[in-house]
């Protein structure tokens, strides 16, 4: 029976994928197994959920479930290899002179011209490669065929976001993930037919593995969708409904960078979706969003931070400690600095990901008065004002 996975998260199919997210979330607290301990059926609960998110999360992932269900997840699928064996059935593609069919001859009208094929351009971009065309390592049979073992596929990438702090993304560090992800179905070894089910012949292919697409002289080939050129079928596997994967929760080591950016991607070679036939799994991308910082700001490798001052620091100047990305250092403010004045420290910024330099630290001056009503503080600004020259607001025009 087929899966609706719109209905699990309970969204429509035109949801958009703020509001599956938002579904998801909430599902996803109501039914985890931590806050469901030795409830196999809150367990079960959680791994459709996860699995359905993981299905309709992801757009290119959700358009091949729309177009061709729980059959357009299976590892390994090809969809555009899929398209064409729809397109061959709907067409009706036969050897000979009739309509629709390959005409190798001159006699065949133009209309006609190589059935499905408009030219020789046609044909030859309908393989995968050369080797599909004149079979290496291919089978014989009791006419020329050209065919051949199809490769191993690699598993589709995987995106996950991680939000992590501003320090954090400055001095980077390494952390240990739990991710829900497909894995390799531990029922059927990936190969999503029930092992206790008897396998019989394929019915598409006859057991060949490939299927024809045109006739002739020669006898053109693909690879069978219906059982990945293995050449049988069987029962679909209970666990993994006969996708080949299960969802479940891997952890996963992750070094983050020093330096790394907002909306960067970090690459986790072979943690994604296993492959298919022997083919290598997929590759983890970890989107991070970086939490803003209370006291620094980053602007390209350059850090801007404000670091304030007393009026006595501020007019005789003085030597400072002031925090940076690499620990304490101190800091030599000039006399006579005025409230806004920005002094730079080379080479305390953010590193670079890419030329691995670090950009400069701007500091910008605040001189912070006195909070208080004491009648000596206020005594004491009176006594400055002489100090000042002309008005201060002078130059204040629009």
């Amino acid at each position: 029976m087929a899966v609706d996975y719109y209905k699990i998260l309970g969204v429509s199919k035109d949801a958009t994928e703020d509001q599956i997210k938002k579904a998801y979330r909430k599902l996803a607290r109501k039914w985890h197994p931590d806050i469901n301990p030795g409830d196999a059926g809150a367990e079960k609960k959680f791994k459709d959920i996860s699995e359905a998110y993981h299905a309709l999360s992801d757009k290119e992932r959700r358009k091949l479930y729309d177009e061709f269900g729980e059959e357009g997840l299976k590892s390994g699928f090809d969809a555009e290899q899929a398209r064409q064996y729809q397109q061959w059935q709907k067409s009706g593609f036969r050897g000979g002179g009739g309509s629709g069919s390959a005409s190798w001859g001159g006699s065949a009208g133009a209309d006609q011209g190589f059935g499905r094929y408009q030219s020789y351009e046609d044909i030859f971009g309908g393989f995968e490669d050369m080797g599909d065309l004149f079979g290496f390592g291919g089978r014989s049979g009791s006419r020329q065929e050209f065919g051949r073992t199809p490769r191993g596929r690699k598993g589709r990438d995987l995106e996950h976001e991680m939000t992590i702090d501003l320090m954090q993304a400055l001095r980077g560090f390494e952390t240990e993930l739990a991710l829900q992800k497909p894995s390799t179905c531990s029922a059927c070894s990936g190969t999503g037919t029930d092992r206790a089910g008897a396998a019989s012949t394929c019915g598409t292919c006859g057991g060949s593995g490939r299927i024809n697409v045109g006739e002739g002289p020669m006898n053109f080939t693909k690879v069978c969708p219906q059982c990945n050129g293995t050449g049988t079928v069987g029962p679909a596997c209970g666990t993994c409904r006969g996708t080949g994967q299960e969802m479940r929760t891997e952890r996963i080591r992750v070094n983050i960078p020093k330096g790394v950016r907002e909306g960067a991607k970090v690459r986790v070679s072979g943690k994604a979706e296993p492959g298919a036939s022997g083919g290598p799994s997929g590759d983890l991308y970890l989107k991070v969003r970086i939490r803003p910082h209370p006291l620094i700001e980053r602007k390209g490798d350059d850090l801007q931070m404000e670091v304030p001052l007393t009026v006595q620091e501020a007019i005789a100047g003085a030597t400072i400690t002031i925090p940076t990305v690499e620990g304490m250092v101190n800091l030599k403010i000039p006399p006579k600095s005025q409230s806004g004045k920005t002094l730079k420290l080379k080479g305390k910024g953010a590193v670079n990901m890419k030329t691995k330099k670090p950009g400069d630290l701007l500091v910008k001056l605040t001189v912070q008065v006195p909070a208080t009503d004491d009648e000596g503080a206020v005594a004491a600004a009176k006594e400055m004002e002489k100090f000042y020259k002309g008005d201060v607001r002078e130059k204040l025009r629009l």
